[in-house]
């Protein structure tokens, strides 16, 4: 399982403005040069990450993209989902019945604990994290 590139980039995209600083505005091509995003390719994740409430953008000339919230009230999960839409490790951990042997399939259970691990630790963690790991330097 490997989240998309649209995702990977989108995330950069958050620590970035995390690493920023509270309030701070960048401007789409100095995010997109930094952190080596297509800028094109930016400007869409940008909009899906404006519309799930991640991210602010206003036009003009002291305009940019901001967080929409701080880097502790973001958590990794949100920004993947909002690019990829739910994970789904297999897609008998939501429907049981996809798989051919139903609820007797030794393999469920498994599936399931590790969508479940790695929903939470992507939950649980924030990209306050980065901006204490990285001190205030760049992602």
């Amino acid at each position: 399982m490997q989240i998309t590139r649209q995702a990977d980039y989108a995330m950069r995209a958050v620590a970035y403005l995390a690493n920023l600083g509270p309030e701070k505005r960048a401007a789409t091509s100095q995010i997109a040069e930094e952190q080596q995003i297509p800028p094109s390719f930016l400007a869409k994740i940008v909009s899906q990450l404006s519309v799930a409430g991640l991210l602010q953008t206003s036009r003009g000339a002291r305009g940019g993209v901001s967080l929409a919230r701080t880097p502790e009230e973001i958590s990794f999960l949100e920004v993947v989902e909002a690019i990829d839409g739910p994970i789904l490790i297999n897609e008998c951990v939501v429907d049981s019945g996809a798989c051919t042997f139903g609820d007797s399939c030794q393999l469920r259970p498994v599936f399931c604990d590790a969508q479940a691990d790695l929903v939470n630790r992507l939950e649980s963690t924030s990209f306050l994290t980065v901006v204490e790991t990285n001190g205030r330097g760049v992602a």
